[in-house]
């Protein structure tokens, strides 16, 4: 899939209180920070991003702005804007942050009625089956976007509108973390990280809120690369 041409506007958690080209921007440019194509640490200019891709430098300015609301620049006056670093310590502390947010809010799902919640389960099975459709045509990132869209659309029945742009910053860093410095994925690696997401359809099924959360605390513990548990304290070492 060319850059240039990717995006995300009809998912779950978008940017929407900017305008459209500057959206459309803010998702290439969110696109390449994660992967990495703008390595952490280095510096762009508005300037060069606008005639880079055709954008206006107002335009470009918001996009920047919007990706500083999600901690992946920071903005330096007269400076240009650098890159934000992606660091173990800061992936291991957005670990805890992230468990915590979901895993006290996951149970308000099985509050929620029979049709609810049986329209939530058809919306998590379509992310999962994104998910997979990603995994198999080697899309690391479109992959990401989709489990962050998952994990979002199942926040958001926590009705906690402040709390959720926490969890969002969170996951992005996350995903970027793991893409980084985890060895990439290839088909299968990247399968079996869309596919378990079912125990987390399985365990709302299920009904039982204390296995709910067994379930997603697991789940986010072992996200970086299924081995080591990221909420304690040697995690660091075993990366």
């Amino acid at each position: 899939m060319a850059i240039e041409t990717f995006n995300l506007s009809t998912l779950p958690g978008k940017i929407s209180d900017i305008g459209r080209r500057s959206s459309a921007l803010f998702e290439l440019l969110q696109q390449q920070i994660v992967l990495g194509i703008l390595p952490p640490m280095s510096v762009v200019l508005e300037l060069d991003l606008a005639q880079r891709f055709g954008y206006s430098q107002s335009t470009v300015r918001e996009a920047l702005l919007a990706l500083q609301q999600e901690g992946l620049v920071h903005r330096q006056p007269h400076r240009g804007t650098q890159i934000s670093p992606c660091t173990e310590q800061e992936a291991i502390e957005m670990i805890h942050i992230r468990h915590d947010i979901e895993c006290r809010a996951v149970s308000r799902v099985l509050e929620l009625t029979a049709d609810a919640r049986a329209q939530l389960r058809t919306l998590l099975l379509k992310d999962i089956e994104a998910m997979i459709a990603a995994a198999r045509a080697g899309d690391e990132y479109l992959l990401s976007c989709y489990d962050r869209a998952f994990h979002l659309r199942l926040y958001s029945c926590a009705q906690l509108p402040n709390v959720e742009p926490i969890l969002k910053r969170c996951l992005v860093h996350n995903h970027r973390y793991k893409i980084l410095h985890c060895g990439g994925g290839d088909t299968s690696r990247l399968l079996d990280s869309a596919e378990r997401h079912h125990l987390l359809i399985e365990a709302i099924d299920g009904g039982d809120s204390a296995a709910l959360v067994a379930c997603l605390s697991h789940h986010i513990r072992t996200a970086v690369d299924f081995g080591p548990d990221l909420t304690q304290p040697d995690a660091g070492k075993m990366l």
